[in-house]
């Protein structure tokens, strides 16, 4: 993909959004959650391209920014493992009884 087709699909990506946010379809949440990984991403190439410290911002900004968006999926994750493991405590204890 030449530069001129990578400037048209983005130009047509923006545009659809747009269009999209005035008929009604709001899709903010996606665009958050793909924000960080752009920041990572953009951290690496930083990296590979020797520019470390800057790199290294925008990787840690990135993490930080993606750790607060997923805290509710963490927080679930704990629940269930909470949950399990109690679970299994209790089996345990009824087995050697």
């Amino acid at each position: 993909m030449n530069g001129k087709s990578a400037l048209g699909a983005i130009l047509v990506v923006i545009g659809a959004l747009i269009v999209m946010k005035f008929v009604g379809i709001n899709l903010n949440w996606i665009i958050g959650l793909i924000m960080p990984f752009i920041l990572i991403g953009l951290g690496v190439v930083g990296i590979r391209n020797n520019s470390k410290i800057i790199g290294g911002i925008l990787i840690v900004v990135g993490a930080i920014l993606l750790i607060s968006k997923l805290a509710g999926l963490f927080a679930l994750l704990l629940a269930v493992g909470l949950i399990v493991w109690g679970v299994s405590l209790f089996k345990k204890r009824r087995n050697s009884i």
